[in-house]
């Protein structure tokens, strides 16, 4: 039990707050909960938890100002769950550093999946950080970044520059939301504007070429407004 990950729950609605509980301790995970935003942000320094289930509506201070405080100084999985649906709100949350966002109401498979998929890039993220990651693979998808070959059921594809540049970003931070802002930074330095045609172009492109029907894809889904995800399993 002991080795088992530790998770912070922040969400002032004692219900809801209850449902995730008995969601994560059904998988044997541990747990700490509270129902303000500051007593959060002390939790999190003095329990070192693996990750972090935060509601955006709390009491004392706004879950963005949590995010952004603990971000300050850790790298901690954050999944945000949040009755506001509004994508601005969204895509501020994950550009202030949020790794998933779940709307109100949510199912426990749903987020029990979400919780696994973030806890498997944590892991990732902390014993592989100065290592050289030598390929990718989900399903069907395999990526030899040596060689910079993509292939899928074995039969190679080709990409362009910048479509191998968004796959191999999609790639690093499988399973995570990337926002349009941060994908259009991170591939060609700027922030949004005359980039966000293109990279609607360039995803369009991609999936035309991974995807078996780019109208339901099984690889690269969108999150409608705020950006794009690789699956990671």
């Amino acid at each position: 039990m002991e080795n088992k990950p530790y998770i912070l729950v922040v969400e002032d609605d004692k219900p809801i707050r209850n449902f995730i509980i008995a969601a994560i301790d059904s998988q044997g995970y541990r747990y700490i909960e509270t129902s303000k935003g500051n007593e959060a942000i002390a939790l999190s320094m003095s329990n070192n938890p693996d990750m972090i289930i935060l509601d955006l509506g709390l009491p004392d201070i706004d879950g963005i100002e949590v995010i952004s405080k603990i971000r300050d100084w850790s790298s901690v999985p954050i999944i945000i769950v949040s009755a506001r649906d509004n994508e601005r709100q969204k895509v501020e949350a994950l550009d202030k550093g949020a790794d998933d966002y779940l709307t109100k109401p949510f199912g426990i498979g749903e987020l029990l999946a979400r919780i696994r998929v973030s806890l498997r890039h944590n892991v990732k993220n902390k014993y592989n950080n100065n290592d050289i990651i030598d390929n990718f693979k989900v399903k069907d998808l395999l990526i030899d970044f040596n060689k910079r070959r993509v292939t899928i059921e074995n039969e190679e594809i080709h990409l362009t520059p910048i479509e191998y540049k968004i796959m191999s970003l999609l790639c690093k931070y499988s399973g995570k939301v990337l926002t349009h802002n941060f994908i259009i930074h991170e591939i060609w330095g700027t922030s949004l504007g005359s980039e966000t045609q293109s990279l609607r172009v360039f995803m369009a492109n991609l999936r035309r070429k991974i995807e078996k029907d780019p109208a339901q894809p099984e690889y690269i889904y969108t999150e409608v407004g705020v950006g794009y995800r690789l699956i990671d399993e």
